[in-house]
């Protein structure tokens, strides 16, 4: 190796160590004035000799450098090492032949980091040693370029960083030594041929074995230095390591021992000893290539590391403290283009195109207000408030509404739609399942029914009656019905669309839309069909929002031109977490249940007690109410879900409530069927409802009174208190039985919160804390850039990432500046893999 070829390994060690000046014992500047003179004498190039002499290798002064200098001085240096291998053929003194030169170039191409050609979106198999067969499975793990591969982070990692004294060494523990190889050879451990060494240092020797790799042998040359990390055993009263890992000692970094060892996620096929190769070749030779796109304002306040510096220290950190700062920083990256994606996000939607400013008649309000036979609560008051003072903007509304079951949205939307039709709007709401947009349709009809003069129900298709005053009660799916506001200046025409109706009355809703004469339609995913066209969307109301994907709801943004877009939850969602997920949506929460609503009473029971519950639930069918029985959830299958589901159904049905009518609701079944077996129980065909999980969010079934949990240990807080909303919604006592299988201390402790806690709320930030977020969204949040590191549990974190998110956001909304391009283009390669604009 030449001692230009050896300054840049060192100065490239050095940038992966962070600009520590640790990379050469003694410190950088030691090394340099020594190799200077010899490397000047190797140039007889005029031009490049006139540039060397400028950077003073020789009297530099390195060690007093703060870490941004020392960064520009470094690549001042690689820039004039790149120069000089660009003509080092022709400026080297001794002169190599024709031939060998071009041994040489070949050599050097194979080093990664002269690949320069080859960049971060290069596929994988720029990588020497990976094979496409090796690619294929790393796909199968979302890696198949190199930047991809640099952003595979392990998941943990084992400190083998301590070297041990040989003669120190404890039985059972995860320890590293270092010794000389006393001998080496293939031996037959147990019935198969392995590898047998003896290792020692000043302290003693050790044997060490290798099962199945009798191949070692020939690598292990006596008296070679090697590095062994593993568990310490004992084997006929002599410790022993047993297929442990090992390092040969050389120039190069240690990668699998002495140092804390990165542990990552694989799939079958795939070697924890060849992927830490392969990824300590890419971080050497592609990390210096990434672009920091943090601004460097931001870099300094949050004291954040230099990007390929964190790549580097998350694989292969020099310590603990490096380690949590790599992590640190590319956690913070994650949030932040989280929170920038969300807030140009809401800014297109709200910015890109004007809204229509709704005329705000307090009168029409109020008039509504009067006929309802409740009065609003505070918390209604409040939220009613902040939509209307959206509605008034030119600036189109984005705003998630979250209220308790039975909180009382729906007169909410209802009351926003409403301003809409009296502006001469339409207005859609639009449901996950049928039944939710049945349920939907019936109470808007209910509540502008009760501020009607008269009622007639329209026929859609030639012969069908339209008898005025017919009941709003009337099958919804043959009729829309015409409500006489004496307040408004035209009769209300509201419709219901689900995929379920006949062709001939789908065309017909779909072209009285089209013409304007519909003013509220309600539906299912029917409403985003290409076939319907609004004649003039000015509201669209989305409910339980995260049943729907985020170009699910765009969808019927679509259909209008720019309309104002309210959407509702029952499931209870952490204020920070909601800003952090839904950050382009402005939040309103309905925190109060109207006056008059039962605590559904809540209690765990033991095994013993499974005939007691019973018996109970026996009892308020006798009274007239109806009862859910939910199994337990199997989060590996669900199809093993339902099959247990429908095993626990027959044996209900036979063996425990043979004289009552049982119902059975799983995910394997249909749409059609799920929404059949709805209907029967919501009719009260049904006694009692054996169910998954699949149990619909929002389903009002005022008759249910028992709601009993199977397997109640598995499921969060926050899921038991959705299905505890099921029960209970009208005037008679609710109540929730809890039975566990299992009972941890942890278990213990959360179904003693649920006996104890009634507020969403309350319980999703304790299951939030307990849990973590997945509780709420599944691994993947709908719509948004998968999180590798950061947590959103980390509070911290998230009010930092969006604090300067704004900061930044206000200053450079459309990230036009040029220090901020690197920053955009980030953005936009974070949001474009998987995740959906709103």
């Amino acid at each position: 190796m030449t001692s230009i070829d050896s300054l840049r390994n060192v100065l490239e060690l050095e940038c992966r160590k962070g600009y520590t000046n640790k990379a050469v014992i003694g410190g950088l500047d030691k090394y340099l004035h020594k190799q200077a003179g010899e490397i000047r004498q190797s140039i007889n190039n005029p031009q490049l000799l006139s540039g060397f002499d400028e950077l003073n290798l020789a009297n530099s002064n390195y060690g007093s450098y703060g870490v941004d200098e020392r960064k520009r001085w470094i690549t001042r240096v690689l820039g004039w090492l790149d120069n000089l291998e660009k003509t080092r053929e022709d400026t080297l003194t001794s002169p190599i032949p024709s031939r060998e030169r071009h041994k040489t170039r070949v050599t050097a191409a194979a080093e990664p980091r002269q690949k320069q050609g080859d960049g971060l979106d290069s596929p994988i198999t720029v990588i020497p040693g990976i094979a496409a067969s090796a690619a294929n499975k790393f796909s199968k793990l979302n890696v198949k370029t190199v930047r991809d591969l640099l952003y595979f982070f392990p998941r943990r990692y084992v400190d083998y960083s301590r070297i041990k004294p040989i003669s120190e060494l404890i039985e059972g523990e995860e320890q590293t030594v270092m010794g000389t190889i006393w001998q080496a050879r293939v031996a037959t451990l147990g019935r198969r041929k392995g590898t047998e060494a003896i290792v020692g240092d000043k302290t003693g020797n050790i044997r060490v074995v290798w099962f199945n790799q009798p191949y070692l042998a020939k690598k292990f040359h006596t008296n070679a230095r090697i590095v062994i990390s593993g568990t310490v055993s004992e084997f006929k009263s002599h410790k022993v390591f047993e297929s442990p890992e090992w390092e040969l000692l050389g120039d190069k970094e240690l990668v699998h021992t002495g140092r804390l060892v990165p542990v990552y996620p694989l799939t079958q096929g795939l070697y924890p000893r060849q992927v830490r190769k392969w990824i300590k070749s890419a971080v050497d030779g592609y990390a210096w290539q990434l672009d920091d796109f943090l601004p460097s304002e931001i870099k300094s306040r949050c004291q954040l590391l230099d990007l390929s510096i964190a790549i580097a220290q998350i694989h292969y950190p020099d310590d603990q403290a490096m380690a949590k700062r790599a992590k640190a920083r590319l956690a913070f990256d994650e949030l932040f283009l989280l929170q920038l994606g969300v807030l140009a996000r809401k800014r297109d939607w709200q910015e890109g195109q004007p809204s229509n400013a709704f005329h705000i008649d307090q009168e029409v309000i109020d008039k509504f207000l009067h006929c309802l036979p409740f009065t609003l609560t505070q918390a209604q008051k409040r939220v009613l408030q902040e939509i209307l003072t959206d509605l008034k903007q030119v600036k189109a509304m984005s705003r998630l509404l979250q209220g308790e079951v039975g909180s009382g949205k729906t007169v909410i939307a209802t009351l926003a739609l409403l301003i809409a039709a009296a502006n001469g709007y339409q207005g859609a709401l639009m449901a996950p399942t049928e039944v939710l947009a049945e349920q939907h349709y019936t109470n808007i009809c209910s509540y502008l029914s009760q501020a009607s003069t008269q009622e007639h129900a329209l026929p859609l298709y030639p012969g069908q009656s339209s008898e005025p005053g017919k009941s709003s009660s009337a099958s919804p799916k043959t009729e829309t019905i015409r409500c006489y506001i004496g307040f408004l200046p035209k009769p209300l025409t509201i419709a219901l669309l689900t995929g379920s109706l006949s062709n001939n009355i789908k065309e017909r809703l779909h072209d009285k839309i089209r013409q304007g004469e519909i003013d509220i339609v309600v539906g299912t995913h029917a409403l985003i069909q290409k076939e319907v066209e609004f004649n003039k969307l000015g509201l669209a109301v989305i409910d339980e929002q995260h049943r729907f994907g985020v170009s699910q709801r765009s969808a019927l943004r679509q259909k209008g031109f720019t309309p104002h877009v309210l959407v509702m939850t029952a499931t209870p969602i952490p204020r920070t977490m909601a800003l952090t997920l839904y950050g382009d949506l402005d939040l309103s929460v309905i925190d109060e249940l109207p006056p008059g609503r039962q605590v559904v009473k809540t209690k765990w029971l033991e095994p013993q007690d499974r005939e007691k519950a019973y018996n109970f639930l026996r009892r308020q069918v006798s009274n007239g109410r109806q009862a859910f029985i939910i199994c337990p959830l199997i989060e590996e299958s669900e199809v093993l879900e339902a099959k247990a589901a429908t095993t626990e159904y027959e044996r209900l049905s036979q063996e425990v409530f043979p004289d009552l009518k049982l119902g059975l609701l799983h995910g394997q079944m249909s749409g059609s069927e799920k929404e059949k077996v709805m209907h029967h129980f919501r009719a009260g065909e049904l006694d009692i409802l054996v169910s998954t999980s699949v149990v619909e969010v929002g389903i009002d079934v005022p008759r249910a009174s028992v709601m009993m949990v199977e397997g109640a240990e598995r499921f969060g807080l926050s899921q038991l208190h959705q299905f505890r909303g099921r029960v209970g919604r009208d005037k008679e006592q609710g109540y929730c039985l809890l039975m566990p299988e299992k009972l941890s201390p942890e278990a213990r402790e959360r179904l003693r919160l649920m006996e104890n806690v009634h507020n969403g709320f309350a319980l999703a930030e304790k299951d939030l804390e307990l849990r973590g977020p997945g509780e709420f969204f599944g691994t993947h949040q709908s719509g948004l850039p998968d999180l590798k590191l950061a947590k959103l549990t980390d509070l911290r974190s998230m009010e930092l990432a969006r604090q300067e998110a704004i900061t930044l956001f206000q200053s450079d909304p459309n990230l036009k500046k040029a220090e901020h391009q690197p920053l955009r283009q980030q953005l936009s390669r974070a949001w474009d893999r998987g995740a959906e604009w709103s």
